[in-house]
């Protein structure tokens, strides 16, 4: 059976392993998805199965996106997120006033640095493997669309709801608003709610995926 399937990802699991997972579940080889999530963040993951669907990544790689993010405050890492090494940190502890004016910044049309450890390429090379070895070479600020919603505030935790366009890195905005705060930040967890018009509510658990009695068919979509 060929189509769109959606899957909650589980956390500690990569976008490879679904596919591989798919791969034995469906017995079709071309599987692919439109657009990663770090092992750390959970949620929407769009998975192509077959080539007619894994040749219309694009269109839905192009697609906006909604996050709940997890921010912890005091502290930066390298890679921006919990995977990584501590870097810096402060003991400074931003008022709820502080924090509302400093997301006020991040609203709309902004200008975003992706960070080095990641899978874009310059030249050829990927970013992380470079970091990987030490090296940061300069990247091109993107324009990105962004809305930040609050949720909820309580040192060093910072909860908020963000839709983004497509290329935005949460970890990057997270890194951002903490340097902005002058407490540095870093995130420590990361949902995918939303991937263009599809939602976390439709979307099967990762872990049924690997029962090799879990019937997937009834779940596929066809819509092109």
């Amino acid at each position: 059976g060929e189509g769109i399937l959606l899957v909650d990802k589980e956390k500690e699991r990569t976008a490879f392993y679904l596919v591989k997972v798919l791969r034995k579940l469906t017995g079709i080889k071309k599987i692919g998805h439109a657009g990663i999530l770090d092992p750390f963040a959970t949620g929407v993951m769009v998975m192509l199965i077959g080539r007619p669907y894994t040749k219309m990544s694009d269109k839905f790689l192009n697609d906006d996106k909604e996050y709940q993010a997890t921010l912890k405050l005091g502290v930066a890492t390298d890679t921006f997120d919990c995977d990584g090494t501590f870097t810096e940190s402060s003991t400074k502890v931003p008022s709820l006033n502080e924090i509302e004016a400093v997301l006020e910044d991040f609203q709309g049309c902004i200008e975003q640095i992706p960070p080095m450890f990641s899978a874009k390429k310059i030249e050829g090379q990927k970013l992380y493997t470079l970091a990987r070895q030490g090296i940061v070479v300069e990247r091109k600020p993107i324009q990105i669309h962004v809305h930040i919603e609050l949720l909820d505030y309580t040192y060093p935790e910072l909860k908020m709801r963000v839709a983004c366009s497509k290329g935005t890195y949460v970890r990057s905005l997270a890194h951002d608003i903490g340097i902005k705060l002058g407490c540095y930040a870093h995130l420590t967890a990361l949902q995918r709610t939303r991937s263009g018009s599809f939602c976390l509510k439709d979307c099967v658990d990762a872990k049924s995926l690997s029962d090799p009695s879990f019937l997937y068919m009834p779940y596929l979509r066809k819509q092109i």
